[in-house]
């Protein structure tokens, strides 16, 4: 377990410095204060557009105690609940929460591509040692 931890803060490490500076302005990880109905909404679109828009269900609390938000499929299943396919070997999806000045800013690690949350606050997030 400790080196998937390692390689996830690797993996967070290079998406920060990847990004390094927007118009001049630093990233750092971050978490999400008291999210609305409408930021978590808002969440939820943005990680659907970024999946091409493959329904998301997330957990109320995404992005609120850490940076990181990974995003696992739901295998399909029959009716007796047996997954269709077998076993799923797709790999997570990783996005994280930065903050740049006063805007929330989600990164999806896989593309880099990136979204400002319009609608939440947000704070630097407490680095894990």
């Amino acid at each position: 377990m400790r080196a998937a931890s390692g390689f996830l803060c690797i993996a967070t490490l290079g998406v920060t410095l990847g990004c390094g500076t927007l118009k001049g302005q630093s990233l750092a990880p971050a978490r999400l204060v008291n999210p609305s109905p409408q930021t978590r909404a808002e969440l939820g679109r943005i990680v659907s557009q970024a999946l091409h828009g493959i329904p998301v269900r997330l957990a109320d609390d995404a992005l609120v105690h850490d940076s990181d938000l990974i995003v696992e499929r739901i295998p399909a299943r029959d009716a007796a609940g047996i997954p269709v396919d077998g076993r799923a070997l797709g790999k997570p999806e990783h996005f994280q929460l930065l903050v740049r000045g006063s805007s929330c800013v989600v990164i999806h690690e896989r593309t880099g591509r990136s979204w400002t949350l319009a609608s939440a606050t947000c704070v630097p997030a407490p680095i894990d040692k």
